[in-house]
């Protein structure tokens, strides 16, 4: 019998729950907590959420929002300044999966001390990390309970990803409430983006059966509740729906790894500074079809997740009713359909394709992959 490692943090879930992020923290040890944000969140109302509820326990708390989408080395070595000047001794991430990586990496720094992108790669944190408390406001990065985070390299205009189960936060509380404030296009390019995550953990060389249950959930509820929850923001129970896919595709490419669509992507949100999500709405269904032939019994269970007809799926067909159904999908939500819509021209893919061969997430994609593959399918996706 192989033996399975499952990592994830304690998870609070449900409307309303942004409420016990104080007591939370307390509940770590907490005294002074850095909250970490951005300026979408502090407009949408959901800062002023958190600090009451902090005050209404008596916790200390300095916010640091000096962040950007792709968030870069210079701005996590900013939010030390901070965390190191107030005498922090717990984070609080709040927001997107750009705050929380930002979040993730200043608690590095805390304990470890140097420069960021010496932790990039694979259990290269050795000090532990002060209490993390992290708090999603969109249904897409799963990063509140992942043990990645993403940073760019500003020299060098390459993301580099750190993987330790060290960054995997203290507790994560999910309230789908937080996900009403979100337009129509973010809901859509987010939502495409935990698809994509829940089928790249699904066929990954690295999925276990922990890992599948959780990867096949996401599939489920993201094919049976997106299109609702762009279509209104008051879809409530598309909304809880959303935020539990996104939880649960959190969980399974943190412990299952992820594949192609998302190595090319940080490479191109790298170096273009694109969203992360446009792109992987694009690449998702071009990757799918160069993977289907390495994993094809996967690819049955994946097109009858969608929402495939049962019957009519074969072991030969899966790959490209998937596929169709993914690009239905992400065409009737508005999201974009070609890398060109983004400006991205055929001059760069050699580009993209050094560097995606050299992110961490291409280790685990189920068919192997060559640069002249991944050039391939960026010009496919143009």
């Amino acid at each position: 019998m192989k033996i399975h490692k499952f990592v994830m943090p304690e998870v609070i879930f449900g409307t309303g729950s942004i409420s016990q992020v104080g007591e939370s923290c307390l509940r770590l040890g907490a005294q002074h907590v850095l909250i970490v944000t951005d300026n979408g969140v502090i407009d949408e109302g959901w800062l002023k959420e958190v600090e009451n509820s902090c005050q209404e326990v008596g916790l200390a708390y300095t916010v640091f929002s000096d962040l950007t989408s792709n968030p870069k080395d210079y701005e996590i070595h900013k939010g030390h300044t901070a965390y190191k000047e107030s005498k922090c001794d717990a984070i609080l991430g709040v927001g997107g999966g750009s705050a929380i990586d930002v979040a993730k990496a200043i608690a590095i720094l805390a304990t470890n001390g140097g420069d960021i992108i010496d932790y990039e790669g694979v259990d290269k944190i050795n000090a532990p990390l002060p209490p993390l408390v992290m708090v999603p406001t969109t249904a897409g990065s799963g990063s509140e309970v992942s043990q990645f985070s993403i940073i760019l390299d500003s020299n060098s205009e390459r993301k580099f990803t750190i993987i330790s189960k060290s960054l995997v936060p203290d507790i994560a509380i999910v309230d789908p409430e937080t996900l009403i404030t979100k337009s129509a296009f973010l809901t859509a390019t987010t939502g495409l983006d935990v698809l994509t995550h829940g089928i790249e953990a699904y066929v990954s060389i690295a999925a276990t059966p922990l890992s599948d249950v959780h990867a096949r959930n996401a599939i489920r509820l993201v094919a049976n509740n997106l299109r609702q929850s762009v279509a209104s923001k008051l879809n409530r129970e598309a909304k809880e729906n959303m935020a539990m896919a996104s939880l649960q595709a959190g969980l399974a490419f943190s412990n299952a790894i992820l594949g192609a669509v998302h190595a090319m992507s940080h490479a191109i949100g790298g170096r273009f500074l694109l969203p992360h999500g446009d792109v992987n709405a694009i690449l998702l269904p071009y990757v799918m079809e160069f993977n289907y032939v390495a994993i094809p019994e996967k690819f049955v269970d994946i097109a009858k997740l969608l929402g495939v007809d049962e019957e009519s799926v074969t072991i030969l067909n899966a790959g490209a009713k998937a596929v169709e159904h993914v690009q239905a999908l992400s065409r009737q939500i508005g999201a974009p359909q070609r890398l060109s819509e983004l400006h991205l021209t055929e001059k760069d893919a050699a580009i993209v394709s050094e560097f995606a061969l050299k992110d961490a997430c291409i280790i685990t994609n189920p068919r192997d992959i060559s640069k002249e593959d991944i050039e391939s399918l960026f010009i496919k996706a143009l």
